[in-house]
């Protein structure tokens, strides 16, 4: 006489077809991802360079490109050669896109500890220039329109 197939073993193929993370990491991912595909972002690679190279470093706490807060204060050294982080002004999650208007190069460091706060809010709590920033972000941005009007 054959077995009877149990309830469990009836949902296990349309488990294995749908079978989705639902750890919190998992969501916010997929979030993010949603959030990121109803927006348009436009920031080319020659563009992104261009930034770079007008901030020359980080423009929050103004560190070397490719190096990190803890090599500027003579510790440990492991973020050294990495690149800065595409960081949006207005944060995807407020709003922002990835534009040549709204991002600026951060180390790991600013862009982990700014997450998605308001720049100036952020500058404030931080203790960091916030004049000194918004004066350079409008110089940059200006220099960026004569050079790319349709952004």
């Amino acid at each position: 006489m054959p077995r009877a197939i149990t309830h469990r073993e009836r949902q296990r193929p349309y488990a294995a077809v749908v079978a989705v993370k639902r750890t919190k990491t998992a969501r916010a991912a997929r979030k993010r991802k949603r959030r990121m595909d109803r927006v348009e972002h436009d920031l080319t690679d020659e563009q992104w360079s261009w930034l770079r190279s007008q901030w020359g470093g980080c423009a929050y706490c103004n560190a070397a490109d490719g190096g990190s807060h803890a090599a500027a204060d003579g510790g440990s050294d492991e973020a050294d050669g990495a690149a800065m982080q595409r960081d949006c002004v207005l944060p995807i999650s407020r709003g922002g896109r990835y534009t040549v208007n709204n991002v600026v190069p951060a180390c790991r460091s600013c862009n982990a500890s700014k997450c998605n706060s308001e720049v100036t809010g952020w500058l404030r709590r931080k203790r960091m220039d916030e004049r000194a920033f918004l004066i350079r972000l409008a110089e940059i941005q200006m220099a960026a329109r004569t050079m790319w009007p349709s952004s």
